[in-house]
């Protein structure tokens, strides 16, 4: 593992509402990679000190997916700050709620319907029927 740049970390403008790009190192194999994790800061706990750590969210193919990560981590290979939006909260848990609540109005609007298509020749009898027969 790396030493990482305490000074460069402790300088990051990550407030709740910054929309951040974190480059995670993974080992598979024998071999590092880096991944991407992008999305919204909900908020940071513990301020700038030694275990300070913020959470981030994305929606993945219509999932919510958080994942907390520790600010000064030596598998950080590096944090980009994409935009900060203007927030009026400290932690913007309520946002989880918020596109449940989304999700569940739009499918308030969507048609159900049966899936299984029913064949016209088929006879389908029941158990009182095949008793009698």
């Amino acid at each position: 593992m790396s030493p990482v740049a305490i000074a460069d970390r402790k300088d990051l403008p990550i407030r709740a509402g910054a929309t951040v790009k974190v480059y995670q190192k993974i080992e598979e194999k024998g071999k590092t990679r880096l991944q991407v994790f992008e999305g919204l800061v909900l908020g940071v706990k513990g301020g700038k000190s030694n275990a300070s750590m913020f959470t981030v969210r994305k929606t993945t193919s219509g999932v919510g997916v958080e994942r907390i990560f520790p600010l000064y981590s030596p598998t950080i290979e590096k944090i980009e700050v994409v935009r900060q939006s203007d927030v009026h909260r400290a932690k913007l848990t309520f946002l989880r709620a918020k596109t449940s609540h989304d999700v569940r109005r739009k499918m308030r609007h969507t048609k159900t319907g049966s899936t299984v298509p029913v064949q016209e020749d088929e006879v389908v009898e029941t158990p009182a029927e095949e008793a009698k027969a």
